[in-house]
């Protein structure tokens, strides 16, 4: 007892043991005792020294605490202890009485006690077996454990975490713990785990995330709720910033449209709490992770629209208008607008379209320029302002032409501030800084634009009374040369770098422009001398512009002024400065050190005013631009003369291949539709052989039943004529046998007719054989023949029929004749016996009768068949032979394209040769075609 006592603070009677003496104790303790209780006082005492004695405990009891972890797992009381201790020991929580060396050796003992911790990597999964405990005092010593090793040992510890089964859904499981200091810091830890690794990022999303995270933010208050919404936010930035799954999932999930109500501020925005300035800060800086210009277009695309579509761009231009909202706030807001408008047409229509709650209601967009050329303005508000600007301006030919418009003398109105008046204001202020950012705001305006840039050599300036007006270029021109000579507050440098990126992005790809320039006398002496000059190096920077500057002039260049062609200004660029020492100062550009850091992103980002120097955009134009002035310049009028009748003749030969692959595609084109008609056809044909063969059948089976009919009849008619003849004969009135007479008039009458049908199917049929013998093609002759000759036994068939329609008409004319014979011969019997012959012959006619309609209308079918078939024969025969003759003009078409390509490729080959002989780089179509292949799976890849 009197050893706990001592350890407690109890006194005893001797001398006191050391800190590492009572520590060895106790670890001894911890190993050796039999009894729970023991062990579990020994690791409470551990605790208690674990903060003073961090050294000590830390060398001494970490094997026998995690082996307390791994053998006493029934006892929370102990496993609590045994957690607070590895805590106390790794953790490198900071206290405010620690001086730096102190705060750096703490440090190193948490780095050197995790990684003892994580020699083991069960120890990690053991801890996550732990966490699943529900009792408090196991539960949030482990959560607090396991994230002091993610803040020492993050990526060794997520690794472990990342192949632990279910390990990642464990620490999930944190967030719905209705104990909310538990849920806190499992935020905290969640935090930690997330950081830099996308794998687990994507687990903890697909584990709903979003949703729960979403939810405590609701049920905390969003932007008025206190530091575990700012947890949850931190968190969401984890998760989502640089992973485009995770951002297409927050996207696809409809988690953007419950961010909206977070940026509902009231009229009233006084008095805002240090916490609700933080939590609005991170809600922004979520919104910019979605819309961020470093992520894939498509999906910046996606978001923007879905912004708009839900409100939340409406919202943030309702927060960009009110009044009493923080500086940072409305900062980062600006930032936030400007990139959910960026590129999106919809949004910047939109975005133009905001009014301020002014009288009169003045434009958001002038409200804020007002605010970017007002120097009383905080600097980091400026810049988000141009950077607005700049986006709304970005891929908005619509907007420049209006920005422009606001400068051009028909559509100034003097009633009303534009946004062209307060950019020229800015452009000629005193203040260095203004007139950097209004120059870089209306270069912007003609970015990518010559219509603009023409538009704007319209714009004429009224200097001072009683002067005539001047150009804005020429006005430009005038304050860069007496640059020296104006007082300015601020960098005198940053004004003329400013100026120099203007004239530089008008007059590139502008060749009106450049004729405009040069047309001041001025202007290109004042750029030779800068250029020759050996300023200081401030001013090297300006040097480098002017070459620039020169050699655009050069680059684009129309030779419409014939002091100023290429050639001259080249030769001047000779003579006066040397082609090297020019070539020199051009690179002095990309050497400047804040040239790169500018070129990184689209945001204008600077520490200080004094360092704002370069656009993001101009640093592209200067990379497309520096390695063609070069050529430009180093080149000779007689390469540039064979250069250009190079690419000429390419042109043309280009332009000729061009139209004769055009013409074979077109001729492709019609054969693919002439084979498909060739298919069709034959569909066709084989479709009426089936017809053909169906109706040869049905004739087969009324001729069956013709010859049944006609044994039957014959039959009747012998056993009739042998016992009842003449009294069938005798019965017969002479009424009906007049009937009989001209029912036979009218079948002769039809056969004459069907005869002289018949006649004209055969000299048709006749015909048919003739142009089938003289027919040239080979492919098509076995159909033709087998066509006439089912044709062929068509007719023979009809004319089967026809005979023994005949011979029965024969027979029935031999018995009416014999019929009449006898009755005028014969005296008629009794009534009562004519009666009876007289139905039995009369049923025995009608049958005849009926049996000769039905043979009547075989034939009849049987004729139309003919002459279908017959129709279709000759069809088929036209058709075929305007296909052979189409198929044999293509052949012979494509034989001479071939021959045509043959000599361009010739041709092209001989002057890729002259070329390569001028010492000029030619690709081939291989590697074009290559680099194109290479390009195109790229594009797939993104999407």
């Amino acid at each position: 007892m009197n050893f706990f006592r001592g350890v407690m603070g109890g006194q005893a009677t001797g001398p006191q043991p050391s800190g590492a003496e009572t520590i060895q104790k106790l670890c001894d303790r911890v190993a050796s005792s039999t009894l729970l209780e023991d062990r579990r006082d020994a690791v409470r005492a551990l605790k208690s020294l674990s903060k003073k004695y961090r050294m000590e405990v830390g060398t001494q009891a970490m094997d026998n605490l995690i082996n307390i972890l791994q053998t006493d797992r029934s006892d929370s009381e102990i496993l609590g202890y045994a957690l607070d201790t590895l805590y106390n020991i790794i953790s490198n929580d900071e206290e405010e009485e620690q001086d730096e060396n102190a705060q750096k050796q703490a440090d190193d003992l948490g780095a050197l006690f995790t990684e003892k911790f994580l020699q083991d990597s069960e120890n990690i999964t053991l801890l996550l077996t732990l966490l699943e405990e529900f009792d408090f005092h196991v539960r949030w010593p482990g959560v607090k454990l396991l994230t002091a090793l993610l803040k020492t040992q993050g990526v060794q510890v997520q690794g472990i975490i990342l192949v632990s089964p279910m390990g990642v859904s464990r620490l999930m499981d944190l967030l719905a713990d209705s104990r909310e200091v538990i849920r806190n810091d499992g935020l905290l830890l969640l935090q930690q785990l997330t950081k830099g690794n996308a794998a687990i990022q994507k687990i903890v999303a697909f584990e709903n995330a979003f949703e729960r995270l979403l939810d405590i933010i609701t049920e905390e208050g969003s932007s008025d709720g206190g530091i575990v919404v700012e947890d949850c936010l931190l968190l969401l930035l984890n998760l989502l910033k640089n992973n485009s799954s995770n951002q297409n999932f927050f996207k696809e999930g409809s988690y953007i449209q419950r961010m909206k109500p977070w940026f509902e501020v009231g009229d009233d925005n006084s008095g805002w709490s240090a916490q609700k300035v933080t939590n609005l800060h991170l809600m922004l800086q979520l919104v910019r992770v979605m819309v961020s210009p470093v992520n894939s277009p498509g999906a910046t695309a996606s978001c923007q629209k879905c912004m708009y579509q839900c409100g939340l761009l409406q919202q943030l231009c309702t927060i960009l208008m009110a009044t009493g909202v923080p500086a940072d706030i409305l900062t980062e807001t600006i930032n936030t607008v400007s990139e959910v408008i960026r590129g999106s047409q919809v949004n910047q229509d939109y975005f133009a379209s905001v009014n301020a709650p002014s009288n009169p209601p003045r434009p958001a967009i002038v409200v804020l320029l007002m605010s970017m050329v007002n120097e009383r303005q905080p600097f980091v508000l400026r810049c988000a302002v141009l950077y607005c600007f700049q986006c709304f301006l970005y891929k908005n030919q619509k907007g420049q032409g209006e920005i422009v418009a606001t400068l051009l003398p028909s559509t100034i109105d003097a009633n009303s501030i534009s946004a062209g008046q307060l950019l020229c204001g800015g452009l000629f202020s005193a203040d260095s800084l203004s007139n950097w950012c209004a120059a870089v705001a209306l270069a912007h305006a003609l970015q990518d634009n010559l219509t603009q840039k023409e538009q704007l050599l319209r714009v004429q300036l009224a200097t001072s009374l009683g002067k005539p007006p001047v150009s804005l270029l020429q006005q430009c021109t005038n304050i860069l040369s007496q640059g020296d000579k104006i007082v300015r507050r601020g960098s005198k440098v940053q004004t003329r770098v400013g100026l120099l990126m203007l004239l530089c992005t008008w007059i590139s790809n502008c060749p009106i422009a450049v004729t405009h320039f040069l047309h001041n006398q001025d202007n290109v002496p004042f750029l030779t001398a800068q250029i020759s000059e050996n300023l200081g190096e401030d001013e090297r920077l300006v040097q480098g512009l002017c070459a620039l500057l020169l050699g655009i002039c050069i680059f684009y260049n129309d030779n419409s002024l014939e002091n100023y062609t290429k050639e001259k200004l080249k030769q001047l660029i000779e003579k006066r400065i040397g082609k090297e020492n020019f070539v020199e100062k051009l690179g002095f550009i990309t050497k400047h050190e804040l040239y790169s850091r500018a070129a990184l992103k689209p945001q204008p980002v600077f520490p200080s005013p004094e360092q704002m120097l370069f656009d993001h955009e101009f640093t592209r134009l200067v990379k497309d631009l520096e390695g063609l002035i070069t050529k430009a310049v180093h080149k000779s009028s007689e390469e540039e003369k064979k250069e250009e009748e190079v690419k000429k003749t390419l042109e043309q030969h280009d332009n000729i291949i061009t139209q004769y692959k055009e013409l074979i595609r077109e001729q492709d084109t019609q054969i693919q539709e002439l084979k498909e008609k060739v298919t069709s056809m034959t569909n066709q044909t084989e479709q009426l052989q089936a017809t053909i063969s169906q109706q040869q059948s049905q004739i087969q089976q009324h001729k069956d039943q013709y010859n049944i009919l006609k044994l039957k009849l014959g039959k009747e008619n012998q056993s009739q004529s042998n016992n009842q003849g003449e009294s069938q004969v005798n019965g017969l009135q002479t009424e009906e046998l007049s009937q009989l007479r001209e029912e036979l008039e009218e079948l002769r009458r039809q056969q004459t007719v069907l005869q002289t049908q018949l006649g004209e199917k055969d000299a048709l049929i006749d015909s048919l054989k003739l142009a089938a013998q003289t027919a040239e093609a080979p492919a098509g002759g076995s159909d033709n023949s087998e066509l006439l000759q089912e044709l062929e036994a068509l007719k023979k068939q009809v004319q089967t029929h026809l005979a023994e329609i005949g011979h029965l008409k024969t027979e029935r004319q031999e018995l009416l004749s014999r019929a009449e014979s006898v009755s005028s011969d014969t005296a008629p019997p009794s009534d009562s016996y004519s009666d009876a012959a007289r139905a039995e012959l009369e049923s025995r006619l009608a049958a005849q009768t009926s049996e000769m309609e039905s043979l009547k209308e075989s034939r009849s079918e049987l004729e139309k068949q003919l002459a279908s078939a017959t129709s279709t024969v000759a069809i088929l025969q036209t058709e075929k032979s305007k296909l052979q003759t189409e198929v044999q003009e293509s052949k012979k078409e494509q034989d001479d394209l071939l021959m045509l390509l043959a000599d361009q490729d010739q041709k092209i080959h001989s002057l890729k040769q002259k070329l390569k002989d001028l010492g000029e780089t030619v690709e081939d179509e291989d590697d074009i075609d290559a680099r194109d292949q290479t390009s195109d799976e790229e594009d797939e890849d993104e999407d």
